[in-house]
């Protein structure tokens, strides 16, 4: 079977509209009234369907044999997009705290300038590590987004929760730290 040679790239450039929607009906559904849980669900929802559109985008273009350069540097941006939509939100509705998302943010953005900023000698493509940090982000940021807790308790998920921020942060941490050591001794060699 054919599929369409942009279909993951328009599932990828999908995810950006994806994102402003979800992070106006994260902020929507941030108080604690009946109706706003429901616009939560709703927003974790969209989230957690966003966010596995990543690994259809990237399935798809590698069973197809369909890899692209766009591909390449707009998965990245797509998902940061998502991602960064997701822990804005919650730091804007008080659930992370701001320094936690600020260091986060600073290394995901940091590494999206840097790969626009070599798009025209190279395309960067996302390395295991980053692959890594992206499904652990996604999986930190579903827990915290989709209201759960409401229904099941508080302590035992909030303390869970807590772990896996804290263990999303130092592995977006490490993983910017590997980026920035390849970049390093990629160029190293290109000098050579």
């Amino acid at each position: 079977m054919a599929i369409p040679r942009q279909l993951p790239n328009a599932i990828t450039i999908a995810r950006i509209p994806l994102a402003v929607v979800f992070f106006i009906l994260l902020l929507l559904g941030g108080t604690h009234g009946l109706d706003d849980i429901v616009i939560r669900w709703v927003a974790g929802a969209l989230f957690v369907l966003a966010i596995s559109t990543d690994w259809v985008d990237g399935y798809l273009a590698r069973r197809y044999d369909i890899v692209s350069d766009f591909g390449k540097l707009w998965d990245p941006i797509a998902d940061k997009l998502l991602t960064g939509a997701g822990f804005v939100g919650l730091a804007i509705l008080g659930e992370w705290p701001w320094w936690v998302v600020i260091i986060i943010l600073l290394r995901e953005w940091g590494i999206t300038v840097h790969r626009f900023m070599v798009a025209s000698d190279h395309i960067v493509a996302a390395a295991w590590m980053g692959k890594v940090k992206t499904a652990f982000q996604a999986v930190a940021l579903g827990w915290w987004l989709l209201p759960l807790h409401e229904l099941i308790g508080m302590d035992w998920w909030t303390g869970i929760g807590l772990v896996l921020m804290y263990a999303t942060l130092v592995l977006t941490v490490a993983s910017g730290i590997d980026y920035v050591v390849s970049q390093v001794r990629g160029a190293r060699a290109e000098r050579r």
